[in-house]
């Protein structure tokens, strides 16, 4: 059963819940909504589509709470894409709802059950163009905020945007916008044209990727936090630092932190190991206004 909420969202009524552990009264509930967004593929075509959001959070704490987006990455192929399904990260985002946050992950256009066109498509590998998708991703997780924050539970002045691969550079494109009431932006992995089959650690174009996070850099004013692994095989370790240091020396504020090598592709550490960056994301949203406990 649906029903339409302040806003245009669609509440899908039934939601999960789950006790967590030590506090017999308190529950992380999971919610399922459809939000209307319009985003412009490459081409400047605006496309309009009901994507498919996810939001967790821990009932027992005292509302408004602060809002927490989190964006999924780019498989490299159509079925990967399609494959997706819900995008969740279900113990990330209860870990999130667990230290206060409404966490909302949406599932964009292009993707799983959202479907659609593949408005992130950023072409072949000799010719890629990463702007156009990066930001119609941004447009989307705005559109996402703003739709989330008319609801009563979230502040609408505190916000955190996270992302992972694909969804780690949309935090830096919309750190450049700076967005009102975005206190901080986490990159987990993030970039774009990597292909762990094809050209492990050697992405598309990475000279392109240098100069758009320069170009974000210049604007960028809220702190950011990038988080990577040395055995990133998408990635790997130099291009990274390459694509931080060419935003910082544009002006950006950030840290770098570059864990050691993780499982076979630390690529996937934000999934496979949260137990070795929460700490260092709770120090960072605590320096940048979040009285989070440990």
């Amino acid at each position: 059963m649906n029903r339409r909420a302040p806003g245009g969202v669609a509440l899908l009524v039934g939601c999960t819940l789950w006790l967590i552990a030590g506090a017999a009264a308190a529950r992380v509930v999971q919610e399922k909504l459809d939000v209307p967004v319009t985003v412009n593929n490459a081409q400047g075509v605006a496309i309009t589509r009901d994507v498919v959001v996810t939001v967790f959070f821990d009932d027992a704490s005292a509302g408004p709470r602060p809002l927490l987006v989190l964006n999924h990455g780019r498989a490299a192929d159509r079925e990967g894409r399609a494959a997706l399904g819900r995008a969740q990260y279900t113990v990330a985002s209860q870990w999130f709802a667990q230290h206060g946050f409404v966490v909302v992950i949406p599932t964009r256009i292009g993707y799983g059950v959202t479907g659609g066109e593949d408005v992130e498509d950023t072409g072949r590998c000799e010719h890629k163009n990463y702007d156009p998708a990066y930001a119609a991703s941004a447009d989307l997780t705005l559109q996402v905020i703003t739709a989330m924050r008319r609801r009563r539970d979230v502040a609408p002045d505190r916000t955190v945007v996270v992302g992972q691969s694909f969804g780690g550079a949309t935090s830096i494109t919309l750190a450049a916008r700076n967005p009102p009431g975005v206190q901080a932006y986490i990159n987990f992995a993030g970039g774009g044209g990597g292909n762990p089959k094809d050209r492990p650690q050697r992405p598309c174009a990475p000279e392109k990727l240098e100069r758009l996070f320069a170009g974000y850099g210049k604007t960028a004013r809220a702190p950011t936090l990038w988080i990577y692994c040395e055995n990133d095989m998408y990635f790997g370790p130099k291009y990274p630092r390459a694509w931080f240091d060419a935003f910082r020396a544009a002006g950006g504020i950030g840290e770098f932190h570059q864990f050691p090598a993780n499982g076979d592709d630390g690529h996937r550490l934000f999934s496979a190991a949260p137990e070795l960056w929460q700490p260092r994301v709770l120090a960072f949203l605590n320096a940048n206004g979040f009285a989070l406990e440990k």
